[in-house]
Formats: structure tokens, C-alpha cells, sequence
């Protein structure tokens, strides 16, 4: 690989590494207002989307480490956003549940939540939306052949 090849790989990772920090921080303050910590938010928007799911599984679908889920969920709980309830088939098992507060807490801030996206993207006609997409795809798919 010639020293251009590489440059110019470097480039790209500080321009893509630059735009999701830019684009993250923007997106972050609509959650940020509303009191609730970018994790906090994904959890419960996992909750609200997906349904009850197993809390030792949560980690994995917001990636986030596992440590990491318990302190978040016991935020959630204190602020009466989200349960914790026992899976009846197997006591090993505890489900995160979103609560009725949650629910419209999320109800309120989602609407403005994708719409701030939606501007943000904006920038980009549909076919280079989905060009982005499909090459941010390839490259992300490529990590574990490394």
C-alpha cells in the first residue's frame, strides 16, 4: 500500500470521526434538555421501540459495557422511567420495562429527536443518503476481517 493510500485512509477516519462527534453533540442536546443522558435515552428508547428486554442484553443492542447497564437502569428506575420485573419462566432472568412516565417522556422527545436528525442530514440529497449508508455498511462489516 503506497504512503497516498494510507494518507488518504487516515483522512477519511479524522473526517468520519470529526462528523459523528459533530453530528452526536447537536443531536445530544434535545435529550440533554429534556434531563436524561444520551445512554438514558437509548435505553429507554430501545424499551419504547423493542419492548421489555432482558437486562443482561440491553448492553449489547445500545453498546454499552454490561457494567455500565445496572447504573443506568437504576437511574431510570429512580426517576420512574422504566421496572425491573422478574421473567416468571426463569428467576435468573430480569426484564427493564418502560413505565407509562416513560413512555410519554419519550413520546414528547422523539418526534423532535428524528426531526433534528432529519435536518441535520439534510445536507445530503436521498441517493447520497443512501450511498453514505451503504458504504458506511461496507466498512463497518469489514472491522472483523482485520
Amino acid at each position: 500500500m503506497s504512503g497516498e493510500q494510507v494518507n488518504q485512509s487516515l483522512k477519511l477516519f479524522i473526517v468520519l470521526s470529526r462528523a459523528y462527534r459533530a453530528l452526536n453533540e447537536e443531536v445530544n442536546k434535545v435529550i440533554q434538555q429534556k434531563g436524561l443522558n444520551p445512554t438514558e435515552f437509548a435505553v429507554l428508547e430501545l424499551l419504547y421501540h423493542k419492548g421489555d428486554q432482558p437486562l443482561q442484553q440491553i448492553g449489547g443492542k445500545i453498546l454499552l459495557a454490561s457494567g455500565s447497564i445496572t447504573y443506568v437502569v437504576d437511574k431510570l428506575e429512580q426517576k420512574g422511567f422504566l421496572k425491573r420485573i422478574g421473567c416468571p419462566k426463569d428467576r435468573r432472568v430480569t426484564y427493564a420495562q418502560i413505565t407509562d412516565e416513560g413512555r410519554a417522556l419519550i413520546e414528547e422527545i422523539f418526534p423532535e429527536h428524528s426531526q433534528r436528525i432529519d435536518n441535520l442530514m439534510e445536507v445530503l440529497q436521498p441517493e447520497e443518503k443512501q450511498t453514505a449508508i451503504d458504504l458506511l455498511k461496507k466498512l463497518g462489516l469489514s472491522v472483523g476481517k482485520y
